[in-house]
Order: structure tokens, then C-alpha cells, then sequence
């Protein structure tokens, strides 16, 4: 029987917050790659928005670099271009965008020349005095991976980067990484290691824009704020879990790049491996970055390895018809547009609790979501004769992340009438609904919190390698035939109808698409 929806209200608290670090220290914010894709699209609206808010810090400014020449007024209006497609907030408030506007200014040069990051640190110097910023520097490099390394050497060689000796220290610099963080585990250490020779762990921020998201933070918070979910999350109660993330749109032109990555480097081995960490994690001692950020890494710990001739019997990837005649796609490649994945977390909360995860393109729809399945009720007292008690269906919790973020409960009820008949009722609490506000978007959230250096919602080095050393394994088993079939499946589609063995084998099935 079809769930019913049922109506709840929420009551939001006024209040002062319960985490609440202030506005942030005055900085000059240097943008790598300012001209790209991901600058225009995610980052000067979310700077932008922040200074809309007035949650920037009241002494800010922001030098766009690029490796093409720039000129300070034709950049600034590239960026309102770019505002009136992508900002949050439409139509763009003009008084803030002129006041944006000003604080921007441009630098180019070659990031392997070191005349180059001589000027910037002149400008960057000549900034700090006209805009009052004390010599903070959060550097952003939204490039390409391979440029990681050279853009790393020439900041400290130049003196713009120093290793932080004691917490506090003042003036700060800070650098935030895009993803991806290595192609496998070899390269992710070799990338940690020439980021550890320049600066401390905690000025380096892995930015993960999954964690910034408002419903995967509220994961933590739903979990333990709540006494009623704490005491049945664990083996006893939960049946198994389902994380879902599925697109619908395909490469959109990225071929080339995305024949390198392929689904699993690319949503597994960081964004969905980090929901699956706060869905699985022990409560920490407080809410403090490292408490938080080394709880997680016990998980990570806890995976039980995948191997060899291991992978196809809990790993099932395929690739949408017409993958291989995309630009950019080798033919014959074996890089998956679709996994889905059995794992265990060898740990006493969840020993014997499978973990099923699902990411792919050119699927039904787009989503993202958790889904906590219940165990079912122990005795069918309902049986009368066997036929409603095949109907009960066991509780499931579901936090959506993506679109129409919120949280549902599933449970069975009677339906009025004279008769015993059961039916299943959905409670639904949509998150921007209930609390009558906007969900801001994630990097508006991790901006702040780079400047804040607060480390809570980004990924730490031995987490980074963990999930590797978990990941690594699969990709080289998946790169030959050791690794199973590639199947093919209908753009539009669920997914490789292959996937389903996954959970069948256990009696239970996918809940979503």
C-alpha cells in the first residue's frame, strides 16, 4: 500500500546559537584559478553571498590569480556577469556588489615563475596595508591536481607559506585544496607529504563541498540531539544502511577528464565515504574538529578490506550506453559511470550491518540520500492467515541531501475500518520548509569556516589515506578483468540491472530510484 505523508510542525528555538565562532579574522583571499569554471560557478557566489550576509570579515580583500593576463575592471565585471547567472540571491543587491566589487584585484603570471610570486607577494603586502588585513593569507587553488605540487613549491619558495610552530600564530596563512587528494593511495601520500613540507596539518584544508552541505551536517546533530535515534543505531536494531547518489545528467562534455576518474575516484572515495563515516562514527568527546575528525578515522580503520578476486562478489560497476562515444573516451575503457558497493564496518556497533552504496550518471533522477533500514518486527501477531504480515514492511529512516532536502520516517498503521488492515504511513519534515529559510549552499559554509580555521567539515591526512588504502585495492582489481564485468545500462535507468544481485543476496533489495 502507497505511504501517506503526514504533516510536521517544527518549532525552532530562538536563541543564541550553540556553535557560533564569530566573524572571522581580517585575510586577503588569493584565488587560483580565478578565470575557471568552478570560480564562476561556485566560489564568487558563495564569497559574494557571504558579503551580502555581512558574514565576511569587516577587513577583506581578494586577489584573482591566473595564469593569463588580467586587468582589475574588465575581471570585476566577468564576475557580476557570472553573479547574475549563479549568485543564490537574485536580483544581486547593487550596493553589495559594489562593495564586493572593489575588494577584488587581479595577479598572472606562470605558476612554476618565481618573478611571478615575487609580485604577488609584493601586491599581496601592499593589500594588507591599504585594506587593513594583518598579513592573513587563505590561499584557494581551484586548478587542476597536477598543478598542486608547483603552486605548493613556489608559495613557500617565494615566502608566502610558513609552517605555523605554534596554535594562534599571527600573522596566518592557510591553504585550501580541491579535491581530487591523489589517484590512488601512492599519490595521495606523495601529495600529503609535499603539503606537510610546507605547512602544519592544520593550516591545510581538504575541501569536500559534500560536507558543507546543510542536511549532512545535520546528520551529527540529528544523531545526537535526539535521544529517541542514539540508543537503536547499532546492530541490534538496524538491518542495513543505503547511501545513494545518483545524477542525471552524464560527462556533460568532460570526457577526458572523467575517463581518468571515473565514478568511484570521483564521489566514493571522498564524498560518499565521508556521509558513511558520520553515519557510522561513535560519538565523539565534543564537538571539536579533531574530536570529530578522529572518530571518524576509526571508521575508516573499520572497513573491512576488498581484494583481488573479492571485488566482484561486492562490487558491481557499469557505464551508460554510449559512454565510449563521448569526447575524450578511450574506446575500450573500463572506467566505470556506475557502482554500486557492499561494505562491512568491522566494529561493535555495526558487525554484520552492511553498508550499500550506489553513485552513477545518466541514472532516473537525481538524488542523494540515506537510508536507514530497520529490523523488522521479531512475530507477525498481525499474521491472520499469513497475508498481512507478508505486507508489514520493516521502518525506514531516510535523510535526504539532495533535491528537497529533509528527513523521513517510515512506519506502519492501521487504517480505519472495521477490519485489521495495515498500511504504511511516511512522517516528512522538509528541512527549508520547516525552518522557513533558505538552504545556503556548501561552499558559502566552508569558506567561512577556512577563514575561521575551523577544520571540522574537511578531510585530515591519515583519513585521506585511510580511504584510499580501502579504495586503491578495487580500482586495480576493477582495471582488469579480475575486477568482473563492466555492464552497460540505459541512460535514464536505475542502473545495470547487475547491481541488484548486491542486496538480494541477503533477501533485501534497493530502496530508491
Amino acid at each position: 500500500m502507497d505511504a501517506q505523508g503526514v504533516h510536521i510542525e517544527t518549532h525552532p528555538r530562538e536563541g543564541e546559537p550553540v556553535f557560533s565562532a564569530g566573524r572571522p579574522d581580517p585575510c586577503t583571499l588569493v584565488l587560483f584559478g580565478a578565470t575557471g569554471d568552478l570560480a564562476e560557478r561556485k566560489l564568487f557566489p558563495a564569497l559574494f553571498e557571504l558579503a551580502r550576509s555581512g558574514l565576511l570579515p569587516e577587513h577583506f580583500a581578494i586577489v584573482a590569480y591566473s595564469r593569463s593576463k588580467l586587468e582589475d575592471a574588465s575581471f570585476r565585471e566577468h564576475v557580476k556577469e557570472g553573479l547574475k547567472k549563479f549568485a543564490r540571491t537574485q536580483p544581486l543587491d547593487e550596493a553589495a556588489l559594489k562593495r564586493f566589487a572593489e575588494a577584488i584585484e587581479t595577479a598572472s603570471g606562470g605558476y612554476d615563475d618565481p618573478e611571478a610570486f615575487k609580485r604577488l607577494g609584493q601586491k599581496l603586502q601592499d593589500i594588507s596595508k591599504r585594506h587593513q588585513t594583518d598579513g592573513n593569507k587563505l590561499y584557494y587553488m581551484a586548478t587542476p591536481a597536477s598543478t598542486f605540487p608547483q603552486i605548493i613549491q613556489s608559495l613557500s619558495g617565494a615566502g608566502l607559506i610558513k609552517r605555523e610552530e605554534q596554535p594562534g600564530e599571527k600573522p596566518w596563512s592557510r591553504l585550501i585544496i580541491e579535491k581530487p587528494f591523489g589517484h590512488d593511495l601512492e599519490s595521495a601520500k606523495a601529495l600529503n607529504k609535499t603539503l606537510g613540507s610546507a605547512l602544519d596539518e592544520k593550516q591545510i584544508f581538504r575541501i569536500d563541498h559534500y560536507l558543507g552541505k546543510e542536511t549532512v551536517q545535520n546528520i551529527l546533530v540529528f544523531r545526537f540531539a535526539n535521544a529517541i535515534f542514539e540508543p537503536l543505531w547499532n546492530r541490534q536494531h538496524i538491518d542495513h544502511v543505503e547511501i545513494t547518489a545518483a545524477e542525471a545528467i552524464g560527462v556533460e562534455g568532460r570526457g577526458g577528464f572523467y575517463d581518468e576518474t571515473g565514478v568511484i575516484r570521483d564521489m566514493v572515495q571522498n564524498h560518499l565515504l565521508q556521509v558513511l563515516a558520520l553515519c557510522a562514527m561513535e560519538p565523539p568527546v565534543s564537538f571539536a574538529a579533531e574530536d570529530i575528525r578522529d572518530e571518524k578515522n576509526k571508521v575508516f580503520r573499520a572497513l573491512r578490506p576488498v581484494e583481488g578476486g573479492e571485488v566482484p562478489q561486492h562490487v558491481v560497476v557499469g557505464q551508460y550506453e554510449g559512454y565510449q562515444d563521448e569526447k575524450g573516451v578511450k574506446k575500450g575503457s573500463r572506467t566505470p559511470t556506475y557502482v554500486a558497493m557492499k561494505m562491512n564496518i568491522d566494529s561493535w556497533r555495526w558487525q554484520g550491518v552492511p553498508f550499500y552504496l550506489r553513485a552513477g550518471k545518466n541514472l532516473k533522477k537525481r538524488l542523494t540520500e540515506v537510508s536507514i533500514h530497520f529490523k523488522s518486527v521479531p512475530i507477525g501477531l498481525f499474521s491472520g492467515g499469513g497475508a498481512t504480515c507478508q505486507r508489514l514492511q520493516p521502518n525506514v529512516l531516510t535523510l535526504r541531501i539532495q533535491p528537497h532536502e529533509g528527513i523521513a520516517l517510515s512506519f506502519e498503521s492501521k487504517i480505519p475500518g472495521e477490519d485489521v488492515n495495515i498500511g504504511g504511513v511516511t512522517m516528512d519534515m522538509d528541512y527549508a520548509e520547516s525552518f522557513k529559510k533558505p538552504v545556503p549552499e556548501a561552499y558559502e559554509r566552508l569558506l567561512l569556516d577556512c577563514m575561521r580555521g575551523n577544520a571540522t567539515l574537511f578531510a585530515r591526512q591519515d583519513s585521506v589515506e585511510q580511504a584510499w588504502g580501502y579504495i586503491t585495492p578495487i580500482l586495480k582489481a576493477l582495471e582488469t578483468d579480475a575486477g568482473g564485468t563492466v555492464h552497460t545500462y540505459a541512460r535514464g535507468s536505475k542502473g545495470p540491472d547487475a547491481a541488484d544481485a548486491l542486496p538480494a543476496k541477503n533477501g533485501r533489495r534497493w530502496s530508491t530510484l
